[in-house]
Order: structure tokens, then C-alpha cells, then sequence
């Protein structure tokens, strides 16, 4: 039987969060010359999983199940930990987003950490732990990044938008993307991949992307940033009235969602393997 849900408000679970995921990033961080030697793979050869992954995932499994014993989490790498009554908290966890950043040293990894009830994330924080940083949502409350509520870009064009995206680990499906961005690149300022989905979620929407999109996100890879980039103003969806989610992920401004919208539709970005 499961423990009775702890019932708290989104700007509570954001702080458990906060703490969590900053102790979370102190030991991505010292862990890091020990995961490079014990590296295996999951799906493809390129798909790494380290050792750090892991100890992180249980490092806030152990945590939050001290704080809030009748809560759930989804990570990465063990998946659900109990099922989820009506009414309470669940936590999408993703422990080090950027692996293959982190194993060659680039200051692009994050540990991203999101409360959901009853399938609404309602609270999330986004830690880039090789600098530091940190941005946070709640429900409702805004987007922020150091003291300062974010809004996105003002971006209107599509031919100006500097815009953020990301590769499967399969053969198939890189082909695939990699023909969308070939005929995408001629429609925009540029194209840009940081190699971490919740990071370039947090870079839309701060406004340092004008616009993201990727297909193939799991719910841990985009469930706080997500939020962070709803929460900053952005429309955050799917194609043709499809919620964002594994087939494809837009973030944008609403000036400039319908026009990334209708080219990615035209080039079929949702399709393939």
C-alpha cells in the first residue's frame, strides 16, 4: 500500500526540488572523471549510460522518498517507482540530460527535476551542473533564471529565428532529421544543437534560442524545461494539434510558432522512423 500523499502547494514541491537537484549536480560534477571509465550503451553504441547517471537517479530516488514517501518518480534509468494515486505527486527525473556532453568535458549537462499532478507538471527546476545555473517554473508562477522573470524572444520572422534542435541515436531516424534540417537551414537566421533538450528549452525561454524543436523527447527529457518554457510565454506543442511529446516537441513565441509550425508540418519532421 502506498503512503499517503503529502499535499503541497507547486511553489513547496519547486523548493524540495530546488534542493534536491542542486545536491544532485554537486555529485554529477564530482563524479565526472570516475564515469568516463565506466561507460556501457543502451540502444546504440553512441546512446551512453554512465555510471554517474545512475548514482545520481538513486541519489534523488533516495531523497525524495525520505522527504515525501508517498510521492512516485519516473527517472531515465530505473523508471517508475510506485504507481500513482489520483491527486499525487509524481516526479519526472532526468539525471544527467547532455550525457555525451558530460563524458567530453562540455559545459552543457543538466540535472532536470519536475513535479506532475494528475499529469500536469506543476513545478520544475532545470540545473546545468557544469556551471551552475538554474532556472525554475511553477504552474502559473512564471519563469525565472537568477532573480529574473523570463519571457522569451521577441522574435516575429522566421528567416530572423536562431533556432535549437536535436538527433536520435538511430541511424534511421538522424537520416531522416538530418533531411528536415537540410531544407529547414535555408528558412531561418540558423540552426543550433547544445546536445541538451531541457538546457535549450531553458535557452528558448531566456530568449537565447528564438525557438526549439525535436523529435523523439521522453517525458523526462523535456517535462521541467517544458514548463519553464510554457511558463516564459512560449507555446509548447506538438504538430497539427498534437501535444508536445515523443513524435515531436516545438517550443516558440506565439509570433513565430504558426510560421516553424507549418514548415516543420511541410517537411514532414513528425515522420520517419
Amino acid at each position: 500500500m502506498n503512503e499517503i500523499p503529502v499535499v503541497s502547494t507547486p511553489g513547496e514541491l519547486l523548493s524540495v526540488a530546488l534542493r534536491i537537484a542542486r545536491e544532485a549536480a554537486v555529485t554529477a560534477r564530482r563524479m565526472r572523471d570516475e564515469a568516463i571509465g565506466d561507460v556501457q550503451t543502451k540502444s546504440t553504441d553512441t546512446d551512453v549510460v554512465t555510471a554517474a547517471d545512475r548514482a545520481v537517479e538513486r541519489q534523488v530516488v533516495e531523497a525524495l522518498a525520505k522527504e515525501r514517501p508517498g510521492d512516485g518518480v519516473l527517472g531515465e534509468e530505473y523508471g517508475d517507482s510506485l504507481s500513482v494515486d489520483p491527486g499525487a505527486v509524481r516526479w519526472i527525473l532526468d539525471p544527467i540530460d547532455g550525457t555525451v556532453n558530460y563524458l567530453y568535458g562540455l559545459p552543457q549537462y543538466a540535472v532536470s527535476l519536475a513535479a506532475e499532478r494528475d499529469g500536469e507538471v506543476v513545478a520544475g527546476v532545470v540545473i546545468n551542473a557544469a556551471t551552475g545555473d538554474e532556472w525554475t517554473a511553477t504552474r502559473g508562477g512564471g519563469a525565472w533564471r537568477a532573480g529574473r522573470r523570463l519571457s522569451g524572444s521577441e522574435r516575429t520572422t522566421l528567416d530572423q529565428a536562431l533556432v535549437g534542435t536535436g538527433f536520435g541515436y538511430d541511424a534511421r531516424r538522424r537520416a531522416h532529421q538530418g533531411a528536415v534540417l537540410a531544407r529547414l537551414i535555408t528558412r531561418v537566421r540558423d540552426i543550433r544543437r547544445f546536445g541538451a533538450a531541457a538546457l535549450d528549452l531553458c535557452l528558448a525561454a531566456e530568449g537565447s534560442l528564438d525557438a526549439y524543436f525535436e523529435k523523439g523527447l521522453n517525458p523526462w527529457d523535456h517535462a521541467a524545461g517544458g514548463l519553464i518554457a510554457a511558463e516564459a510565454g512560449l507555446t509548447v506543442a506538438g504538430l497539427s494539434g498534437e501535444p508536445a511529446g515523443d513524435r515531436m516537441l516545438v517550443a516558440a513565441p506565439p509570433a513565430l510558432f504558426p510560421a516553424l509550425h507549418d514548415a516543420l508540418v511541410e517537411l514532414d519532421a513528425a515522420g520517419g522512423p
